[in-house]
C-alpha cells in the first residue's frame, strides 16, 4: 500500500477518491438494456443472457427441482454454517421489531403508526467470481420477518448454497437473470419475471447505475452501493497480521474494490505492508486483492482528532477500530456504514454470521443512508383517531391555519363537525 504522510487537509479529497468510472458513461450504457427489457420483456432476458453470460435460456425461471436438490449438493458442515449464520441473523433483524405506540396529543386526539412489509421485493445476487449466498440470508431473513408477500430473487448463479439459503428464508421465485437486465426486469416485470416495488441487492458499478436508473422512474431501492470497502483506525495496540487480514478480506472483493488504513504509528503501517506482503503471497485471490491494493492508501496522522476527521470524511462502508478503548473511541464516528471494535472483531464477521446486516452504503453514502435493516423492508402508516370531544378541542387551531393560507373548504370540513 502506498504509504501518505501527515497529509492537509485539503489533499483529503483527493485521497479519498474512490476508484470509480464515470457514472454519466456508465448510464449510457445502461439506459438500452433498461429499454429493451421494458419493451421486449423475457426476448430480451434470452437475448442478454446469451451476449453477456453465454447462457442459452430454455427457462427463465429457476426449476423447482433444481432448488430442491440444492441441500443434497452441500456439505453438512456448510449446511450448519449456514444456520447458524441464520439464527444469527434473524435474532437481530426479530428484534428491530417495534410495538405501535398510541399518543394522545391532545384529549380526544391519538396518533400512532403501525408497520406494514413491503408487498413485493427484489432481490439481487450477483454471478461474479463468488457466490454470495451470505447475501441471500441478509436480504431475505428481513424480509421473511417483515411479511412481505412476494419476494423475487434474480441471480445469474445456480450454486446450491444460494439455492438452499434462498429456501431457508421462503423464497421459491428464482430467475437465471444478472445484470442491469436483472434490475431491468423487476422494476418493469416481463412475461416471466413479476414487477416488484422495492429492488435490493449488490453489484459491480453497471447494476448499481440500473438501480439508480429505474429509481428515477419511481421504483425503491436500497441504497446507491458500489465496490466494497474497509477502512482500519489502527494505533500502537493493533496486531499488525490482524490489520492486513482484514485489509486482504475487503481486496480480494475486486479489482475495483479500496481499503485504507489509518495511524498515528509509522511503525504499524510499515508491520501491516510487511503482513500483507506475507498474506497475499498465498492467498488465491491474490491477483484480485493486488489490483485492489494498488487504489488503496495507508495515511499517517498525526493524532487521534485528524484520524477521526479522515474517517469521518471518508465514510467508509465498513471500518474497524483496532485501537486502545475502541467503543469510546467509536461515540466519535458519526458517518460509517458499520463499526467493528477491538482486535478481535473482523469484517468478516458482520459479512457472514455475527447478526449485522452486510448490505451497507458504499462510496461516501454512509453520509446519508443506513445499511439494510427490518426497516428497509417495511412502511410506516400514520393511524389518527379523534372523538367527538377531540375535533371540538382542536377544531379551532385547524379552522384558524386553514384559513389563513386560504383553504376554505379545509376549514368547513372541520366547521361541519362542530
Amino acid at each position: 500500500m502506498k504509504i501518505i504522510k501527515y497529509p492537509k487537509e485539503s489533499d483529503y479529497q483527493a485521497l479519498l477518491t474512490r476508484p470509480t468510472q464515470d457514472i454519466a458513461v456508465i448510464e449510457q450504457r445502461v439506459a438500452p438494456i433498461l429499454y429493451r427489457v421494458k419493451t421486449e420483456g423475457d426476448i430480451a432476458l434470452r437475448d442478454f443472457a446469451l451476449t453477456f453470460d453465454k447462457v442459452n435460456l430454455a427457462s427463465i425461471e429457476m426449476p423447482s427441482e433444481e432448488i430442491e436438490k440444492a441441500a443434497d449438493l452441500l456439505s453438512d458442515d456448510l449446511k450448519q454454517a449456514i444456520h447458524q449464520a441464520y439464527r444469527n441473523i434473524h435474532k437481530f433483524h426479530e428484534a428491530q421489531k417495534t410495538v405501535p405506540e398510541k399518543i394522545e396529543t391532545m384529549e380526544g386526539v391519538t396518533c400512532w403508526r403501525k408497520t406494514v412489509g413491503i408487498d413485493k421485493v427484489g432481490v439481487y445476487i450477483p454471478g461474479g467470481t463468488a457466490p454470495l449466498f451470505s447475501t441471500v440470508l441478509m436480504l431475505g431473513i428481513p424480509a421473511q420477518i417483515a411479511g412481505c408477500r412476494e419476494v423475487v430473487l434474480c441471480t445469474p448463479s445456480n450454486h446450491p448454497a444460494i439455492l438452499y439459503a434462498a429456501s431457508l428464508c421462503g423464497i421459491t421465485k428464482i430467475y437465471r437473470i444478472g445484470g442491469a437486465q436483472a434490475i431491468a426486469a423487476m422494476a418493469y416485470g416481463t412475461e416471466s419475471v413479476p414487477k416488484v416495488y422495492k429492488i435490493f441487492g449488490p453489484g459491480n458499478q453497471y447494476v448499481t447505475a440500473a438501480k439508480m436508473l429505474v429509481n428515477k422512474e419511481g421504483i425503491a431501492i436500497d441504497m446507491p452501493a458500489g465496490p466494497s470497502e474497509v477502512a482500519v483506525y489502527a494505533d500502537d495496540t493493533a496486531n499488525p497480521a490482524f490489520v492486513a487480514a482484514d485489509l486482504l478480506s475487503q481486496a480480494e472483493h475486486g479489482i475495483d474494490s479500496q481499503v485504507l488504513l489509518v495511524s498515528t504509528s509509522e511503525n504499524i503501517i510499515n508491520e501491516v505492508n510487511n503482513e500483507l506482503t506475507k498474506q497475499l503471497a498465498v492467498l488465491p485471490r491474490a491477483e484480485f486483492a493486488s489490483k485492489a491494493l494498488e487504489n488503496s492508501r495507508a495515511i499517517l496522522v498525526e493524532n487521534q482528532e485528524i484520524a477521526l476527521s479522515l474517517l469521518n470524511e471518508y465514510a467508509a462502508e465498513h471500518l474497524i477500530l483496532s485501537v486502545a478503548n475502541a467503543e469510546e473511541v467509536s461515540e466519535s464516528i458519526y458517518q460509517a456504514g458499520s463499526i467493528f471494535l477491538g482486535n478481535y472483531t473482523p469484517e468478516s464477521a458482520g459479512d457472514y454470521a455475527s447478526g449485522t446486516n452486510h448490505t451497507l452504503p458504499t462510496n461516501g453514502y454512509a453520509k446519508a443512508y443506513s445499511g439494510v435493516s427490518l426497516d428497509s423492508f417495511v412502511k410506516k402508516i400514520t393511524v389518527q383517531h379523534i372523538t367527538q370531544a377531540g375535533i371540538k378541542n382542536l377544531g379551532k387551531t385547524i379552522i384558524e391555519m386553514a384559513e389563513a393560507e386560504s383553504l376554505n373548504a379545509h376549514a368547513n370540513a372541520v366547521k361541519i363537525r362542530m
